[in-house]
């Protein structure tokens, strides 16, 4: 929510009617010291079921609405497909696979689908809290630029590492098969035998997939950008003394790495979950 809060999209009209009920976290804290309360006198076999939240359910779009002001995100907002969101959620499901925790995945759109409602009457009338509304929840989540950043890099966290795959899986597939003799002939025009030019061109096109998989995994994906890291400077290197020329070829390809390595950077900045 607080990611959405700051991006120029809403979710579909169906997800964005749907009921949604704040509680607020010194509500749980306050309605743990009734019960610790209750134990210490004595209460041990009393039991009761209470819905935890505030009063007045709204919807969706109303909080989400109320963490935009509070946020300062875009007052124009565009109205995301809802195909957008199934897709997103399948693809969260199957990065979840290899060990990620993604913002979007199927579950968490038939919670919010289902919605958020119930009935905090007997909770109130049981422990005399009176709950904290959604808005003066939302006034109170803190604004500053590190929360702003947090958000901003919440939804393009999956965008950087599912990047950065693309890029290293993609580079070796396309150096092992279309552009093969392409990159074979590179080397053997600067000096190296066919055999030779032959397992280095193979060699680091297996290299650049192992570094895909290494990232896409999330135990190995700190090691994935090292290695990416290493193996970018490794190449500028090695071409600024074999092959100088293409530093100032029109497509710039040795020129791109430097934002590729910058991106990496930037992804072991972000790579951790908690």
């Amino acid at each position: 929510m607080r990611a959405l809060a700051v991006v120029p999209f809403d979710l579909p009209q169906k997800l964005a009617q749907r009921p949604f009920a704040v509680t607020d976290a010194r509500d749980l804290g306050r309605t743990v010291a009734f019960l610790l309360d209750e134990w210490t006198a004595g209460r041990r076999a009393w039991r009761a079921g209470w819905d935890v939240m505030q009063e007045k359910t709204q919807n969706v779009e109303d909080v989400l609405a109320g963490l935009t002001t509070r946020l300062a995100g875009p007052k124009r907002r565009i109205r995301a497909p809802g195909w957008a969101l199934t897709a997103a959620s399948v693809a969260g499901d199957i990065i979840s696979g290899l060990g990620w925790r993604p913002p979007v995945r199927s579950t968490a759109l038939a919670e919010m689908a289902r919605g958020v409602t119930g009935d905090p009457s007997r909770w109130r009338e049981m422990t005399g809290i009176t709950p904290v509304s959604s808005s003066n929840t939302a006034g109170l989540v803190a604004a500053t630029v590190q929360e702003r950043w947090f958000a901003r890099l919440y939804l393009l966290k999956a965008l950087i590492f599912g990047i950065l795959v693309l890029f290293w899986v993609m580079s070796g597939c396309i150096a092992l098969t279309v552009a093969f003799d392409a990159a074979r002939r590179i080397l053997t025009d600067h000096g190296f035998g066919d055999a030779l030019a032959t397992a280095v061109t193979v060699a680091t096109s297996l290299m650049d997939i192992t570094i895909g998989i290494l990232i896409a995994i999330r135990r190995t994906c700190r090691i994935g950008l090292l290695a990416g890291i290493g193996l970018s400077l490794f190449y500028m290197m090695s071409a600024a003394i074999m092959t100088p020329g293409m530093w100032v070829e029109p497509l710039g390809a040795l020129v791109k790495t430097g934002p590729a390595i910058v991106l990496m950077m930037v992804g072991l900045a972000v790579a951790d979950d908690r």
